[in-house]
């Protein structure tokens, strides 16, 4: 039995005024233990009500969901014992310290105050936040707020960790430092579950990626089985004036591989069986009927082929998913 296991969950909205909403149906999932699951899907696919309801947020309408062998449903403050979670908005009191914040959430979890205290000092060195600790957290950064939520998340040294687009919002840096401290958390033996909208993301962290579409796991693997699955190299171009997109895409669909070029903003992708003699004939094609290119060129799949040719869209947030979950 995998150590996250959800089987056949559906969870149904009914928004005033608007059709109901299936926001889970018949999702199957598993996330082995001490590993890094990525959920990756277009907006409103579910992947945050699949977090909600495996944190004990929200009860599923029908299905089950096990970790580590207790039941989601059923035993709910058993599993809130075992997990961790952090959303896409820190969930921190501005006017406490960072110290504070961590040795509040301590006390919450019913530590004593000197265990509480030793385990806030031992996050904040984790988190690098040591020179930052004695300061209200209104005044941190973007970065240092998602690095006190994480650890936040920690206190308890939960074996499952839930992160709900952990780095949204920060700055390339930032975004690599709290990468190496998921890693540094899986290598000492933490489970963790994420959802994100940076492919980038999923290709360095996760050992298993679950693609969502419409409530349901479409696809899943490693990301390098995901990319094989969509087949071999590209060509992309970009077209330099909108109103020749139409043009532009013809062309590439006469020396593609059969499927339809895909266009995501001006840039429009294909796959090739022969990716020189494509590329070639598609510049040349392209010269020759006066489409204006700001380059074009060949490149092997990556996630976002494998989000394009699954879903039909490109990995978007989960925004509108949210706001129907909330």
């Amino acid at each position: 039995m995998a150590f996250i296991e959800a089987r056949d969950l559906v969870k149904t909205y009914s928004p005033k005024g608007s059709p109901e909403v299936r926001a889970l149906d018949g999702l199957n999932l598993e996330v082995q233990q001490g590993s890094v699951t990525a959920l990756l899907g277009p907006n409103g696919a579910g992947k945050t009500t699949t977090v909600k309801a495996l944190t004990t947020l929200i009860k599923p309408d029908s299905g089950s969901a096990f970790i580590d062998g207790v039941d989601v449903v059923a035993q709910p403050q058993a599993i809130r014992r075992m997990i961790g979670a952090s959303g896409q908005y820190a969930a921190v009191d501005q006017n406490l310290t960072g110290f504070e914040n961590l040795v509040m959430v301590g006390r919450l979890y019913h530590l004593g105050a000197k265990v509480a205290r030793q385990r806030a000092k031992e996050l904040i060195e984790l988190f690098d936040l040591v020179e930052a600790q004695n300061r209200t957290v209104k005044g941190y950064s973007g970065g240092m707020r998602r690095r006190i939520d994480l650890a936040g998340a920690l206190v308890i040294r939960p074996p499952v960790l839930f992160l709900d687009e952990p780095t949204t919002g920060l700055d390339p840096r930032s975004r690599i430092g709290l990468w190496e401290v998921i890693e540094q958390l899986v290598n000492d033996g933490t489970t963790v579950l994420l959802t994100t909208q940076y492919l980038e993301e999923a290709d360095r962290l996760a050992d298993s990626i679950s693609v969502i579409d419409n409530g349901r796991v479409i696809a899943k693997g490693t990301a390098d089985e995901l990319k094989a699955s969509v087949g071999g190299l590209r060509v992309a171009v970009t077209v330099v004036d909108e109103v020749q997109i139409d043009a532009a895409r013809a062309i590439l669909n006469r020396f593609g591989s059969g499927e339809s070029a895909v266009l995501n903003g001006r840039t429009l992708v294909v796959p090739v069986s022969d990716g020189p003699a494509a590329l070639a004939a598609i510049v040349s094609a392209a010269a020759t009927e006066g489409i204006g290119l700001h380059d074009a060129g060949m490149r092997r799949p990556t996630l976002d082929d494998v989000f394009l040719q699954l879903t039909g869209h490109a990995a978007e947030t989960d925004e509108a998913e949210k706001e129907t979950a909330a």
